[in-house]
């Protein structure tokens, strides 16, 4: 049987990483009958909203959606897709595994991180206000429903993948209610799996050690806003955006995506790196429970970054988006 999945292939280079993901599904024999839906740019401009009823209809109905990136203007403007899509879904969990990959140019070498934000609070909850002209207000929120759904997700994860350690990362020290709400969470969350190794740091010190020795970190669970900075961090340390996938997870509904931008200076121009989406969509494979497909396009993709013969431009190479995934469904099929 087929699987039904919502394709949203964004804006900027999305169309384009989305064509190749698709290719690369097709050539390693996994049977996918794609929804294409807009949100975004190309949204507001037929629906006259970035999150149209027609996508969130769509992902509703087939439970699983892979999405390119799409543009989130700065200070004005329409509403993040991205924050939408997770507060109207309540995908709870953002997951961003961070690891090492031969043939991407990076810092460091031996690094395997597993990153989860909670996804739908923090200061990402959108209220704002203007208190006065020239003052404005952002109001954090922190549940404890919240709060213990992704420790739990976070323990739970840990024990089915053989993860030993999470590191609850906080600013409990200045924002003794909030975070101190998060963090007194987790340590209750905590008991229940003793077999899991927790501690907490507070954000900035996380950050600095990070920098130094990423080895010491093996899951790090943080709020919406550190998540979301600490988890490019930990890009930047394996090679940047453009090698690293993301998921956003809750009860019912799963939408994966690629975390960088849409890069519009290179889009309609077959210079794009789909890496990043082609990892979130073996995420996807592994959650849909394709996990023969899954393990043979990471294989292939392993290898052919490791040989550095067949690289796009942003990780140093030649090969356009097409060249490369050309050469990687080459390798996919030498496998069947």
């Amino acid at each position: 049987m087929a699987h039904q999945v919502t394709l949203i292939p964004g804006d900027g280079i999305g169309p384009e990483i989305t064509e190749a993901v698709v290719r690369v599904m097709d050539a390693a024999g996994v049977d996918i009958e794609w929804d294409r839906q807009e949100a975004g740019i190309p949204a507001i401009q037929e629906y006259g909203k970035s999150v149209p009823d027609s996508l969130l209809e769509s992902i509703r109905r087939n439970k699983v959606a892979l999405k390119g990136p799409v543009t989130t203007i700065v200070g004005k403007g329409f509403r993040s897709a991205n924050v939408t899509l997770r507060q109207k879904l309540d995908l709870y969990v953002n997951l961003r595994p961070v690891k090492s990959i031969g043939g991407v140019p990076s810092r460091y070498d031996k690094v395997d991180l597993v990153i989860v934000r909670e996804n739908t609070e923090d200061l990402y909850s959108g209220i704002e206000n203007i208190v006065t002209p020239g003052v404005a207000q952002a109001i954090k929120v922190v549940t404890e429903r919240a709060s213990h759904l992704i420790a739990k997700w976070a323990f739970e994860y840990a024990r089915e993948h053989g993860r030993k350690k999470i590191t609850l990362v906080h600013k409990a020290n200045i924002m003794k209610m909030s975070d101190g709400l998060f963090l007194r969470t987790f340590e209750e969350v905590a008991k229940d799996y003793p077999d899991i190794e927790a501690e907490d740091k507070i954000v900035d010190a996380l950050c600095m050690h990070l920098v130094m020795d990423p080895s010491q970190y093996d899951m790090l669970l943080l709020g919406n806003l550190f998540g979301d900075i600490v988890s490019d961090l930990a890009a930047g340390l394996v090679g940047g955006l453009g090698v690293v996938p993301g998921a956003n997870i809750g009860t019912e509904y799963a939408v994966f995506e690629a975390v960088h931008g849409t890069a519009p200076d290179i889009a309609g121009k077959d210079l794009a790196n789909p890496t990043a989406l082609l990892f979130s969509a073996l995420l996807m494979l592994r959650h849909l429970g394709e996990h023969e497909a899954a393990q043979k396009i990471w294989k292939s993709m392993v290898v052919n970054l490791a040989m550095g013969h067949h690289l796009t431009h942003d990780l140093g190479g030649k090969c356009s988006t097409t060249e490369y995934t050309d050469e990687l469904i080459k390798e996919i099929r030498s496998r069947n």
